[in-house]
């Protein structure tokens, strides 16, 4: 039934400073947009759909950063970890083992998204097949 994720959506209330700060991450220029409410970027080995929508049409409006938490891979998780929080994220969680062959790391965008990071053996495995 599900096949992959097609699209990752978070929220911002400025959606042009979300899409530079994005741009700044990803290191690309986002492809998609239809200003000022929605802008889209392609992200990764698999061109993942990562969108930033004006926040007031999210579903809800917590006060506080919570929810899933969507996981990039990254290839140097400590490294990644600091960029973010050097562009402006503040830290969610540290840099945390999960087993071996997994490490994540969180932090919450400028915007009040959490944003996973991790190292993941599965995701180079399945890349390499």
């Amino acid at each position: 039934m599900m096949r992959g994720i097609s699209t990752v959506t978070v929220y911002a209330d400025d959606v042009a400073a979300a899409e530079e700060w994005y741009r700044q991450v990803f290191g690309i220029e986002a492809y998609f947009a239809r200003p000022p409410h929605y802008v889209e970027f392609r992200v990764g080995d698999y061109q993942h759909e990562f969108g930033i929508i004006d926040r007031r049409f999210a579903p809800s409006h917590p006060e506080t950063p919570g929810g899933a938490i969507v996981y990039w891979h990254v290839d140097d998780i400590r490294a990644a970890l600091e960029r973010l929080v050097e562009l402006g994220a503040s830290e969610h969680e540290p840099v945390t083992e999960r087993g071996p062959g997994f490490v994540t790391a969180s932090v919450v965008d400028p915007f009040g998204n959490v944003l996973g990071v991790m190292y993941n053996q599965h995701y180079l495995d399945m890349l390499a097949a």
